[in-house]
């Protein structure tokens, strides 16, 4: 591989330039910083589509509504992405839309393109009939989603067993900054610090995917590891040695 296009996004706490910086030093490849995806190849075709891709029901395979009300969310969720939230996309129907949206001549596998989206992205389970949300979905591009990176990792059981006994004495939900205020253990929230620090492996995981064919590493210190509960993200991403021994011989920088 030879270049790699980072996207921004500017209404998230992820810092494109700081992930850059940090890819810069571990690949063997040129590593540029773009403006927001979504904002610089939007067309007039984009809204239906993203209209045409969203999740509906989280235990029905079926997406989209197209209708004209949806749609106009979408076009002002373009323009305005600090309005958009509360909506989840089927994540491998995005990636086929915002393929199609790469200049011809940079749709290579040479040159891997990684949208940073302020929106959250899911996969569907034919395991179980439902919908996961995800952080990232490995391909060209690369779909990295922040609010993912918060919502998609299981919390604690502790977080848990705290809104159900919430919901036992008040009849409702309780607040999620009391939940996180008041559960021990270790996750992530949105507009977390250290959100940056934690997406630095997920874009790395796009790059190793498309170098290489390999997905992911069984290794749970390890930056290519797909943690599926958020003190297990903590563990591969923000503690210990970065990457296994493994990936060390390929990611580490030199000293």
């Amino acid at each position: 591989m030879k270049q790699v296009s980072l996207y921004r996004a500017p209404t998230t706490e992820a810092d494109a330039d700081a992930i850059a910086a940090w890819l810069s030093e571990r690949i063997d490849a040129g590593v540029a910083v773009r403006d927001r995806f979504l904002s610089r190849h939007a067309d007039g075709d984009l809204p239906e589509e993203l209209a045409g891709v969203r999740v509906l029901d989280p235990y029905d395979s079926e997406t989209g509504n197209t209708m004209l009300g949806v749609v106009r969310y979408e076009e002002r969720a373009i323009e305005h992405p600090e309005r958009a939230g509360g909506v989840i996309y089927d994540g491998q129907a995005l990636q086929r839309s915002l393929h199609r949206r790469i200049p011809a001549d940079e749709r290579s596998l040479s040159h891997l393109h990684v949208p940073l989206l302020d929106r959250v992205v899911g996969t569907w389970g034919d395991h179980d009939g439902r919908w996961h949300k995800r952080v990232n979905v490995l391909g060209q591009p690369a779909l990295v989603s922040v609010p993912g990176l918060y919502e998609a990792p299981a919390k604690p059981e502790s977080y848990y067993r705290e809104q159900q006994r919430h919901a036992l004495l008040s009849g409702d939900a309780p607040p999620r900054e009391v939940l996180e205020e008041q559960v021990e253990g270790e996750f992530l929230v949105a507009d977390d610090p250290r959100t940056t620090d934690a997406l630095k492996g997920y874009v790395l995981q796009a790059y190793h995917y498309l170098s290489t064919g390999e997905a992911f590493c069984d290794d749970g210190g390890c930056r290519l590891h797909n943690a599926h509960r958020q003190p297990a993200v903590v563990g591969a991403q923000l503690r210990g040695t970065e990457f296994c021994s493994r990936h060390a011989k390929r990611y580490r920088p030199p000293a």
